[in-house]
């Protein structure tokens, strides 16, 4: 059972006390009847198993290939249980199946005119698909390879505040050619030793944990634009007709096969045939262990894939999904659908996922999107049996999706994504409500919520959302939205929104935009919690919408705020812009190492912060004695995102050594301030002094 900590006593009156919420919530949740699903190859003979509750009927259809038009169909059995299964002699390594169900309506299907789909395992751990909106999968079966782990384990901290994350997309950093990769686009790239994109990167920057978009296999393509599909769908929303960012799972067990080294997005393509992307995704996996990053994967379990043969629209839509009294799709998650996670089986998928992934691939974490969606039983459930294999499994909720919860994630334990420090230090809009780091209010922030986020953006105080900062991942930009870059350069100049730009010229930051970026790397990384920075972010990535021939993109040329479906150099990180802003990704590296050896700046506890008093409401300056944290030093945080006037604050008696500055971050001290310290317009400070006997 989560124990509360000392931030726990500030709990909010207005929601549920922590004390309440537990009661309501079973102290140990009984694992729920779990029969094995999926298909069970050996030499000798092979099983297939698959719930199928209101069939009439189920075949299995074996396949010698992917092009073989029909296979041999064997019929399954019902065991009583809603279980079809049959066991069929011989070796069956290397052959493709799917099932076909002879359902008790039309009805029972998602797509109305045809019900003789072919149905691929939705336990799949391998799946060949056609490059095509539909995927047309097949489940291959598989031998197990022996991988040699050379005896790798979880990379987790006994405290979650321990981590600077860093969330990544797979192609994002290995695509553009300055990631200098014989591998682009690849697992295999992104772990290359002699790259200067990929994992090099991530220890070049001194991160330690990476946050990997979705790589489940995922619905690549969506349908052509502007031409209808059989069920009456038009895409008049998505011109390059393509899911780059991955959030469209398709099977929940499969790796995703496009990253493969022998993996394909060209339109009609059959990928998957080979275990390679099973085999790189461990090699990657161990490689970013090897070097003490801590893994982390986006998963996606509130729906699933839209406009491909989805195996459970196919098995059985009222089952696995909420539905309206018509029968329509309930689409809370805005991506077409809302997925059944409390039906029995459904939960019993999610978990099994989870726990697959750990042990077959050593996943240290999961970061579960639209979380707010996925019902509190099987949330229990997951933190239960991942425990069970990971004491440290790092579990992290988007804590919206049909509603917004962050103190409901906090009272089960469940840290989640902090909205509201994003919004008070930059704003929700970067034209219309900006934030503190532009001398501005966000319309729901307060001098007090400033104050908080620093503290973890505790219950009890103004703005807060979590019992312990232990709850709270703190992030200014996302894979979502504009980039902080681009927030700040049209922050400080509107015009900057409507006008085409060439991605080179707009990419170096003028004064007053690095100063701005500045504050607000200062701001995250000294706030308590856990910092989550988005790939690029160090240097004020842009991204310019990429012209594409044959494509017509009216937004081509401008600032792109959601480039989910661009797989082209709007969203591949152009290293050579890490040279041009140089002096910002020096400055995050300085931040990351000092935060990393500061214990005081991560998860010190309430009654250790100190803010001081001022007239002029944005400038924040926090005292931090370290002593209960095991830091050896106390220190003084001030930020001042007022853009007109500099202040000078007296100091606490003795010599205070300078670890950030306005110039400079560095784990080391570089300069001494005493009595007097001068805090310019919109930048900041972090000063630290060793304990003495005098001020332990």
């Amino acid at each position: 059972m989560y124990k509360l900590e000392a931030d726990s006593r500030h709990s909010d009156m207005r929601t549920s006390s922590s004390a309440e919420a537990h009661e309501q919530l079973p102290l140990l949740l009984k694992a729920p009847y779990r029969p094995r699903l999926g298909c069970y190859p050996t030499r000798t003979h092979t099983e297939f198993r698959l719930f199928c509750p209101r069939a009439k009927a189920v075949y299995v259809e074996i396949f010698e290939s992917y092009e073989q038009e029909k296979g041999t169909r064997y019929a399954m059995n019902p065991n009583g249980n809603d279980i079809w299964q049959i066991t069929l002699e011989g070796n069956f390594f290397g052959k493709l199946y799917g099932y076909r169900i002879q359902p008790p309506s039309q009805e029972y299907f998602y797509r109305s005119r045809d019900t003789n789909f072919l149905i691929a395992d939705p336990y799949s751990k391998a799946v060949v698909t056609r490059n095509h909106y539909l995927q047309h999968p097949r489940t291959l079966i598989t031998q197990d390879e022996a991988f040699d782990w050379e005896n790798d384990t979880f990379v987790c901290p006994d405290d979650i505040r321990d981590l600077v994350i860093y969330e990544a997309h797979i192609k994002d950093l290995t695509s553009h050619e300055s990631a200098d990769t014989q591998w682009p686009g690849t697992y295999k790239g992104f772990a290359d030793p002699n790259a200067r994109g990929g994992i090099n990167h991530l220890k070049k920057m001194g991160v330690n944990a990476v946050e990997l978009l979705p790589l489940h296999k995922f619905a690549y393509f969506e349908p052509p634009h502007n031409e209808p599909i059989a069920d009456g769908i038009i895409n008049t929303w998505n011109v390059y007709g393509r899911n780059y960012w991955g959030y469209m799972t398709s099977f929940f067990f499969a790796p995703e096969t496009i990253f493969a080294t022998d993996g394909s997005t060209e339109p009609g393509a059959v990928v998957g045939r080979t275990q390679k992307a099973a085999r790189e995704l461990k090699e990657l996996v161990k490689a970013l262990h090897k070097n003490g990053i801590t893994v982390i994967l986006d998963v996606v379990f509130n729906h699933v894939s839209q406009y491909d043969l989805n195996p459970f629209k196919l098995i059985d839509k009222s089952y696995y999904f909420r539905l309206t009294e018509e029968g329509h799709y309930l689409s809370h998650s805005g991506c077409g659908n809302d997925f059944k996670t409390e039906a029995p089986m459904a939960r019993q998928l999610i978990v099994d996922s989870i726990l697959y992934w750990m042990k077959e691939y050593h996943i240290d974490g999961f970061r579960f999107d639209l979380a707010n969606l996925i019902d509190r039983e099987t949330l229990q459930l997951i933190r239960q049996e991942a425990e069970k294999i990971n004491p440290n499994v790092v579990l992290i909720a988007e804590p919206w999706g049909g509603g917004y919860d962050p103190v409901g994630f906090s009272n089960i334990g469940w840290p989640s994504w902090n909205d509201q420090i994003r919004n008070g230090v930059k704003g929700s809009d970067p034209q219309n409500s900006k934030g503190f780091i532009f001398g501005h209010w966000h319309w729901e922030s307060s001098r007090e919520g400033l104050e908080n986020f620093l503290s973890g953006t505790l219950l009890g105080h103004s703005n807060g959302r979590y019992h312990s900062s232990e709850h709270c991942v703190n992030y200014l930009e996302s894979h979502d939205g504009y980039t902080l870059g681009d927030f700040i350069r049209i922050g400080l100049d509107p015009s900057k929104a409507a006008k085409k730009h060439k991605r080179n010229e707009i990419t170096p930051l003028n004064p007053a935009e690095l100063r701005t970026a500045k504050l607000a790397a200062l701001y995250l990384l000294a706030s308590q919690g856990v910092p989550l920075i988005h790939a690029g972010q160090e240097w004020a990535r842009t991204k310019v919408v990429e012209p594409v021939p044959g494509i017509k993109d009216g937004y081509a040329g401008h600032l792109d705020h959601n480039s989910y479906e661009k797989d082209n150099e709007t969203n591949y990180l152009d290293f050579n812009h890490a040279r041009v802003n140089r002096e910002l990704v020096s400055y995050y590296k300085g931040l990351i190492s000092l935060r990393l050896k500061s214990p005081a700046l991560r998860k010190s506890k309430p009654d250790a912060l100190i803010f001081w008093n001022y007239h002029d409401s944005l400038h924040i300056t926090l005292q931090i004695k370290g002593e209960g944290s095991g830091d050896p030093y106390d220190y003084i945080v001030t930020l001042n995102g007022n853009p007109h006037g500099m202040h000078r604050i007296p100091l606490p008696q003795g010599a205070w050594e300078v670890v950030v500055s306005p110039d400079m971050a560095h784990h080391e001290g570089f300069d001494v301030a005493a009595e007097y310290l001068s805090v310019e317009s919109g930048s900041g400070y972090i000063l630290r002094k060793k304990r003495t006997g005098e001020n332990k």
